[in-house]
Protein backbone atom coordinates (compact mmCIF):
# COMPACT_ATOMS: atom_id res chain seq x y z
CA UNK A 1 0.00 0.00 0.00
CA UNK A 2 1.17 3.65 -0.93
CA UNK A 3 0.95 6.43 0.79
CA UNK A 4 0.63 10.26 -0.59
CA UNK A 5 3.32 12.72 1.13
CA UNK A 6 1.53 15.63 0.63
CA UNK A 7 -1.10 17.84 -1.54
CA UNK A 8 0.84 18.26 -4.38
CA UNK A 9 1.40 14.70 -5.00
CA UNK A 10 -2.21 13.94 -5.22
CA UNK A 11 -2.91 16.64 -7.45
CA UNK A 12 -0.34 14.92 -9.86
CA UNK A 13 -2.65 12.13 -10.20
CA UNK A 14 -5.67 14.85 -11.30
CA UNK A 15 -6.66 15.58 -15.19
CA UNK A 16 -6.11 19.30 -13.56
CA UNK A 17 -9.13 20.48 -15.47
CA UNK A 18 -11.02 22.25 -12.84
CA UNK A 19 -14.25 20.44 -13.89
CA UNK A 20 -15.99 20.85 -10.91
CA UNK A 21 -17.99 17.65 -10.97
CA UNK A 22 -16.49 16.58 -7.73
CA UNK A 23 -18.01 20.09 -6.24
CA UNK A 24 -14.33 21.75 -5.54
CA UNK A 25 -13.63 24.55 -6.99
CA UNK A 26 -10.18 23.43 -8.69
CA UNK A 27 -8.67 19.94 -9.00
CA UNK A 28 -5.79 21.34 -6.60
CA UNK A 29 -8.47 22.46 -3.26
CA UNK A 30 -9.82 18.10 -4.33
CA UNK A 31 -6.13 17.18 -3.66
CA UNK A 32 -5.96 19.06 -0.70
CA UNK A 33 -9.48 17.76 0.67
CA UNK A 34 -8.01 14.15 0.49
CA UNK A 35 -4.90 15.10 1.97
CA UNK A 36 -6.92 16.16 5.17
CA UNK A 37 -8.76 12.90 5.07
CA UNK A 38 -11.61 15.25 4.35
CA UNK A 39 -12.76 13.45 0.61
CA UNK A 40 -11.51 10.44 -1.09
CA UNK A 41 -9.81 9.89 -4.54
CA UNK A 42 -12.62 8.05 -5.90
CA UNK A 43 -15.03 10.88 -5.62
CA UNK A 44 -13.10 12.17 -8.18
CA UNK A 45 -15.14 10.71 -11.33
CA UNK A 46 -12.08 11.11 -14.00
CA UNK A 47 -9.97 9.42 -10.94
CA UNK A 48 -8.06 6.23 -12.33
CA UNK A 49 -9.33 3.11 -10.73
CA UNK A 50 -5.72 1.70 -10.29
CA UNK A 51 -4.56 4.79 -8.21
CA UNK A 52 -7.98 4.64 -6.19
CA UNK A 53 -6.86 1.25 -5.21
CA UNK A 54 -3.25 1.27 -4.55
CA UNK A 55 -4.11 4.18 -2.00
CA UNK A 56 -7.59 3.31 -1.19
CA UNK A 57 -6.36 1.98 2.58
CA UNK A 58 -4.09 5.12 3.33
CA UNK A 59 -5.59 7.08 6.36
CA UNK A 60 -4.15 10.83 5.72
CA UNK A 61 -2.82 12.98 8.69
CA UNK A 62 -4.83 15.79 8.70
CA UNK A 63 -2.99 19.17 8.32
CA UNK A 64 -3.53 22.51 7.01
CA UNK A 65 -2.10 23.41 3.39
CA UNK A 66 0.22 25.90 5.34
CA UNK A 67 1.48 22.76 7.37
CA UNK A 68 1.73 20.38 4.15
CA UNK A 69 4.17 22.77 2.74
CA UNK A 70 6.60 23.19 6.02
CA UNK A 71 6.58 19.33 6.06
CA UNK A 72 7.52 19.42 2.17
CA UNK A 73 10.18 22.48 3.07
CA UNK A 74 11.84 20.47 6.34
CA UNK A 75 11.67 17.56 3.66
CA UNK A 76 13.60 19.67 1.31
CA UNK A 77 15.78 21.37 3.80
CA UNK A 78 17.09 17.23 5.07
CA UNK A 79 17.84 16.45 1.17
CA UNK A 80 20.18 19.63 1.25
CA UNK A 81 22.84 17.50 3.56
CA UNK A 82 23.65 15.14 0.89
CA UNK A 83 24.49 18.16 -1.61
CA UNK A 84 28.28 19.58 -2.37
CA UNK A 85 27.54 22.99 -1.81
CA UNK A 86 30.85 23.83 -3.69
CA UNK A 87 29.32 22.03 -6.79
CA UNK A 88 26.50 23.38 -6.46
CA UNK A 89 27.98 27.01 -6.13
CA UNK A 90 29.29 26.08 -9.39
CA UNK A 91 26.36 24.62 -10.52
CA UNK A 92 24.46 27.83 -10.23
CA UNK A 93 26.57 30.72 -10.63
CA UNK A 94 26.84 31.34 -6.65
CA UNK A 95 29.59 30.97 -4.59
CA UNK A 96 30.64 29.16 -1.44
CA UNK A 97 32.00 30.87 1.53
CA UNK A 98 32.13 29.84 5.28
CA UNK A 99 30.25 26.86 4.56
CA UNK A 100 27.56 28.38 2.87
CA UNK A 101 26.24 28.21 -0.70
CA UNK A 102 25.25 32.07 -1.71
CA UNK A 103 23.61 33.36 -4.40
CA UNK A 104 21.03 36.44 -5.13
CA UNK A 105 17.40 36.15 -4.85
CA UNK A 106 15.04 38.82 -5.68
CA UNK A 107 18.36 40.66 -5.38
CA UNK A 108 19.56 40.29 -2.06
CA UNK A 109 21.75 37.54 -0.93
CA UNK A 110 20.65 34.61 -0.06
CA UNK A 111 22.96 31.81 2.42
CA UNK A 112 22.41 28.08 3.22
CA UNK A 113 24.63 25.56 5.04
CA UNK A 114 24.78 22.06 4.64
CA UNK A 115 22.22 21.23 7.70
CA UNK A 116 19.62 23.46 5.43
CA UNK A 117 19.74 26.44 7.73
CA UNK A 118 18.73 29.91 5.83
CA UNK A 119 20.60 33.15 6.48
CA UNK A 120 19.44 35.92 4.40
CA UNK A 121 17.53 39.37 5.62
CA UNK A 122 14.26 38.45 3.21
CA UNK A 123 11.70 36.56 5.00
CA UNK A 124 11.19 33.32 3.39
CA UNK A 125 7.92 31.60 3.41
CA UNK A 126 7.20 28.20 2.51
CA UNK A 127 5.69 28.90 -0.95
CA UNK A 128 9.54 30.55 -1.86
CA UNK A 129 11.26 28.38 0.35
CA UNK A 130 10.35 24.81 -1.71
CA UNK A 131 10.99 26.58 -5.23
CA UNK A 132 14.38 27.93 -3.96
CA UNK A 133 15.23 24.33 -2.06
CA UNK A 134 14.41 22.54 -5.64
CA UNK A 135 16.38 24.89 -7.29
CA UNK A 136 19.74 23.85 -5.24
CA UNK A 137 18.85 20.47 -5.35
CA UNK A 138 18.04 19.66 -9.31
CA UNK A 139 18.64 22.91 -10.98
CA UNK A 140 20.88 22.51 -14.27
CA UNK A 141 22.50 26.11 -14.13
CA UNK A 142 21.38 26.22 -17.92
CA UNK A 143 22.37 29.46 -19.28
CA UNK A 144 19.50 31.87 -20.04
CA UNK A 145 17.98 31.84 -23.76
CA UNK A 146 16.39 35.25 -23.66
CA UNK A 147 13.66 33.83 -25.11
CA UNK A 148 10.45 34.49 -23.06
CA UNK A 149 7.16 32.41 -22.95
CA UNK A 150 4.14 32.30 -21.19
CA UNK A 151 3.54 29.42 -18.75
CA UNK A 152 1.75 27.28 -20.98
CA UNK A 153 4.19 26.96 -23.28
CA UNK A 154 6.82 25.61 -20.82
CA UNK A 155 7.12 21.46 -21.45
CA UNK A 156 4.96 20.58 -18.91
CA UNK A 157 2.80 23.86 -18.53
CA UNK A 158 -0.17 22.97 -20.07
CA UNK A 159 -1.53 21.53 -16.80
CA UNK A 160 -0.52 24.22 -14.73
CA UNK A 161 -1.18 27.62 -16.83
CA UNK A 162 -4.84 28.07 -15.57
CA UNK A 163 -4.29 27.48 -11.96
CA UNK A 164 -1.23 29.65 -12.57
CA UNK A 165 -3.61 32.45 -13.77
CA UNK A 166 -5.95 31.99 -10.62
CA UNK A 167 -3.41 31.64 -8.05
CA UNK A 168 -0.63 33.84 -9.40
CA UNK A 169 -1.35 36.50 -12.21
CA UNK A 170 -4.88 37.35 -10.98
CA UNK A 171 -3.62 38.50 -7.58
CA UNK A 172 -0.96 40.35 -8.71
CA UNK A 173 -2.71 42.01 -11.02
CA UNK A 174 -5.06 42.96 -8.31
CA UNK A 175 -1.98 44.45 -6.31
CA UNK A 176 -1.11 46.48 -9.91
CA UNK A 177 -4.24 48.06 -10.00
CA UNK A 178 -4.59 49.32 -6.21
CA UNK A 179 -1.26 49.93 -5.50
CA UNK A 180 0.12 52.89 -7.01
CA UNK A 181 3.87 52.27 -6.30
CA UNK A 182 3.99 48.86 -6.80
CA UNK A 183 6.42 48.65 -10.12
CA UNK A 184 8.51 51.10 -8.68
CA UNK A 185 8.91 49.66 -5.28
CA UNK A 186 9.14 46.41 -7.29
CA UNK A 187 12.60 47.74 -9.05
CA UNK A 188 14.00 49.65 -5.72
CA UNK A 189 13.30 46.67 -2.97
CA UNK A 190 13.87 43.38 -5.21
CA UNK A 191 16.31 44.71 -7.54
CA UNK A 192 13.58 44.64 -10.65
CA UNK A 193 14.72 45.84 -14.34
CA UNK A 194 11.69 47.89 -16.31
CA UNK A 195 13.02 46.85 -19.59
CA UNK A 196 11.30 48.16 -22.98
CA UNK A 197 7.87 47.39 -23.88
CA UNK A 198 7.11 43.87 -24.44
CA UNK A 199 4.32 42.53 -25.97
CA UNK A 200 3.14 46.21 -26.61
CA UNK A 201 2.42 46.45 -22.61
CA UNK A 202 2.69 49.64 -21.17
CA UNK A 203 5.04 48.99 -18.61
CA UNK A 204 7.40 45.46 -18.78
CA UNK A 205 9.64 44.62 -15.58
CA UNK A 206 12.03 41.21 -15.33
CA UNK A 207 12.12 40.41 -11.51
CA UNK A 208 14.93 38.31 -10.65
CA UNK A 209 13.64 35.72 -7.86
CA UNK A 210 16.06 32.87 -8.53
CA UNK A 211 19.15 33.66 -10.95
CA UNK A 212 18.25 31.37 -13.56
CA UNK A 213 14.87 31.89 -12.92
CA UNK A 214 13.86 35.80 -14.29
CA UNK A 215 10.24 36.19 -14.69
CA UNK A 216 8.87 39.21 -16.97
CA UNK A 217 5.53 40.64 -15.33
CA UNK A 218 4.07 42.60 -18.31
CA UNK A 219 1.15 45.06 -17.00
CA UNK A 220 -1.53 46.54 -19.50
CA UNK A 221 -3.58 49.84 -18.38
CA UNK A 222 -7.14 49.93 -18.05
CA UNK A 223 -8.32 51.86 -21.58
CA UNK A 224 -11.22 52.49 -23.73
CA UNK A 225 -13.28 50.74 -21.18
CA UNK A 226 -10.90 47.70 -21.73
CA UNK A 227 -9.91 46.49 -18.12
CA UNK A 228 -6.08 46.45 -17.05
CA UNK A 229 -4.29 43.06 -17.85
CA UNK A 230 -1.33 41.19 -16.22
CA UNK A 231 0.62 38.11 -17.24
CA UNK A 232 4.06 36.64 -16.20
CA UNK A 233 6.35 35.17 -18.58
CA UNK A 234 9.68 32.87 -18.28
CA UNK A 235 12.46 32.48 -19.99
CA UNK A 236 11.92 29.30 -22.15
CA UNK A 237 15.09 27.21 -20.18
CA UNK A 238 12.71 27.27 -16.80
CA UNK A 239 12.18 24.26 -16.51
CA UNK A 240 15.59 22.96 -16.98
CA UNK A 241 16.56 25.21 -13.80
CA UNK A 242 13.13 24.70 -11.68
CA UNK A 243 10.63 22.08 -11.93
CA UNK A 244 7.22 22.95 -13.27
CA UNK A 245 5.69 22.58 -9.66
CA UNK A 246 8.13 25.03 -8.04
CA UNK A 247 7.40 27.50 -10.89
CA UNK A 248 4.09 27.42 -9.77
CA UNK A 249 4.47 27.31 -6.17
CA UNK A 250 7.20 30.65 -6.87
CA UNK A 251 4.64 32.15 -8.88
CA UNK A 252 2.11 31.96 -5.86
CA UNK A 253 4.88 32.90 -3.39
CA UNK A 254 5.27 36.11 -5.24
CA UNK A 255 1.80 36.61 -5.55
CA UNK A 256 1.45 36.40 -1.33
CA UNK A 257 4.74 38.47 -0.96
CA UNK A 258 3.44 41.29 -3.27
CA UNK A 259 -0.42 41.18 -1.37
CA UNK A 260 1.44 41.55 2.19
CA UNK A 261 3.39 44.79 0.66
CA UNK A 262 0.48 46.29 -0.67
CA UNK A 263 -1.30 45.64 2.79
CA UNK A 264 1.82 47.51 4.21
CA UNK A 265 2.74 49.89 2.40
CA UNK A 266 -0.14 50.74 -0.52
Amino acid sequence: MSQFKNTMEIFQHLNKSNCRKCNEATCLAFAASVFQGKRQLKECPDMDQGVIQQYFEQEFTKTTPGQDLELAVAGLQNQIKQVDLLDAAKRLGGVCENGKLIFKIFGKDFGIDSQGKFYTDIHVHAWIAVPVLNYILQGEGLPLSGRWVPLRELPKGKDWYRLFGQRCEKPIKKVADTYTDFFDDMIHLFSANQVERVHDSDISVVLYALPNVPILICYWKPEDGLESDLHLFFDDTAESNLNIESIYSLGAGIALMFEKLSQRHG
